[in-house]
């Protein structure tokens, strides 16, 4: 299933992923577009991988030694992300 244009969701998924982190083929993206204008699910998923990633890249540049997250980062996380779902 590789070479195909249409991939399943957990492929979608995969590649969503490898593309926050600028590690999917130019291929891989082209066939992720096509799933995500046909899936919903998919293309919500992404929005909100997205922003997760845009939360996280944000508190690492401001804390960048803290390894994990105190209780009120991960409610303001859970915050902003409602909101920007909203």
């Amino acid at each position: 299933m590789s070479n195909k244009v249409l991939i399943n969701c957990k492929e979608a998924s995969t590649i969503c992923d490898k593309t926050e982190y600028k590690e999917a083929t130019k291929w891989e993206k082209i066939k992720l577009n096509i799933h995500l204008f046909l899936c919903k699910k998919c293309s919500l998923y992404s929005e909100q991988n997205v922003i997760m990633t845009k939360i996280f890249c944000t508190h690492l540049l401001n804390h960048p030694d803290h390894i994990h997250l105190p209780g009120k980062v991960k409610d303001d996380f859970k915050a902003k992300l409602k909101e920007q779902m909203n």
